[in-house]
């Protein structure tokens, strides 16, 4: 009887990758039995693959320990953090059942024992899976999202959007493969998700529109919260960003909401990140100017741009002969990101341009228009008072 009992067993495990796992009640009582042949037979073996999986198991707990500890280093930074949050999610059941796997083939189980082992792992695997892809991805957003807002989030109900709809994709997926590996027909239900996945997305389509938008910001970093942005005839500086909308305080002190899908949409100029910033003056003389001083005035101009320590002299250059003035063009840099630092530094140079001009006599045009007018003889009457003529 031992002897039929064993010719069996070793039958049965010839085929353990191809057995299905317990089923039914009666495949209960066959696992008990072929489990205690097994164990009558094999308990060296079985001791041995025992001790294996018994070191697998600490060594796959002992990364996770190093994992977790990973997730308390802030100074290696962020990606070393994320991947030990995700290494520390891993579950006990997963490592155990990942060393049966290993260590089962030396042992030679029954196929009903490796069958259910191989199940067992399949669950796992696709389990673990999907928590690794979840913290992953929920690490990485966390972090763009944290970045973003100096560490106070203010896209805390996108992140919470973000991680649900993470959460059930991966554990949708896992799902599905998990019964397509017990025999389950999916082909159904993949079809009823997706049907229903493009009904709710067209119902929701402007919130997921805005969703992806604010994901855009967070990602490619167009602009951040405290940023100074200029769209179309509005400039303000970022104050937050949400889920749906970006508010802005504008220069003239209103708050102004936008969409972040219309304004991603729009020619977004940031102003916060200008290595350095461009002044365009129009200097405007009067006609009287004697022609030597209008040939000086473009070198007196760069000597008090080039004296100023933040300005970068471009050129200044008679432009035109307008009706009522010589005009100058000077353009200058000013190098540096602070709006603040722009405004003082053009200020100085023009205050020093009108100190300079009125010390050399030229005087800024202003509109002036002369009417001159004829006697009835036709003798021209001038508009101002004429010098009068000295005595013979």
């Amino acid at each position: 009887m031992m002897e039929g009992r064993m010719t069996k067993t070793g039958n049965a495990a010839t085929g353990a990758d191809m057995a299905p796992p317990i089923q039914s009640l009666g495949d209960v009582e066959l696992f008990w039995q072929q489990t205690q042949g097994w164990i009558a037979s094999h308990y060296l073996s079985i001791a041995i693959a025992c001790a294996s999986g018994a070191l697998i198991i600490a060594l796959l707990y002992g990364l996770r320990m190093l994992g977790t500890r990973l997730c308390r280093r802030e100074h290696l930074g962020h990606w070393p953090r994320i991947v030990g949050r995700a290494i520390a999610r891993t579950n006990l059941f997963f490592i155990v059942m990942l060393a049966a796997r290993l260590v089962s083939g030396y042992a030679t189980p029954p196929a009903v024992v490796a069958g259910t082992i191989g199940f067992l792992f399949t669950v796992a695997t696709a389990v673990q899976a999907a928590l690794w892809v979840r913290e992953l991805v929920i690490g990485i957003v966390e972090y763009r999202a944290g970045e973003e807002d100096g560490g106070s989030s203010t896209l805390g109900s996108a992140i919470g959007i973000i991680r649900l709809l993470v959460t059930a994709v991966c554990f949708i997926v896992a799902t599905l493969l998990i019964l397509d590996n017990i025999g389950v027909n999916i082909t159904g239900l993949v079809a009823s998700l997706g049907i229903g996945g493009i009904a709710i997305g067209l119902a929701a389509q402007g919130i997921f529109s805005d969703l992806f938008a604010s994901l855009a910001i967070i990602f490619d970093k167009p602009f951040r919260r405290g940023d100074t942005v200029k769209w179309d005839l509005t400039t303000g500086t970022v104050e937050s960003i949400g889920l749906k909308t970006t508010r802005v305080r504008s220069t003239t002190g209103e708050e102004v909401v936008i969409s972040n899908t219309n304004l991603l949409n729009k020619e977004l100029r940031n102003l916060a990140h200008t290595l350095r910033r461009r002044a365009t003056l129009m200097l405007s003389v009067t006609y009287q100017t004697p022609p030597e001083v209008c040939r000086r005035i473009p070198d007196m101009v760069k000597a008090i741009v080039t004296a100023h320590d933040k300005a970068v002299f471009l050129h200044c250059c008679m432009v035109n002969f307008a009706p009522s003035s010589l005009d100058y063009e000077l353009l200058f840099d000013v190098l540096d990101e602070d709006g603040e630092v722009f405004n003082s530094a053009r200020h100085d140079i023009c205050i020093t341009i009108l100190e300079s001009f009125a010390k050399q006599g030229i005087r800024f045009a202003y509109p002036t228009q002369t009417t001159f007018t004829a006697a009835p003889d036709g003798t021209m009457i001038m508009p101002y008072a004429e010098a009068p003529t000295p005595a013979a």
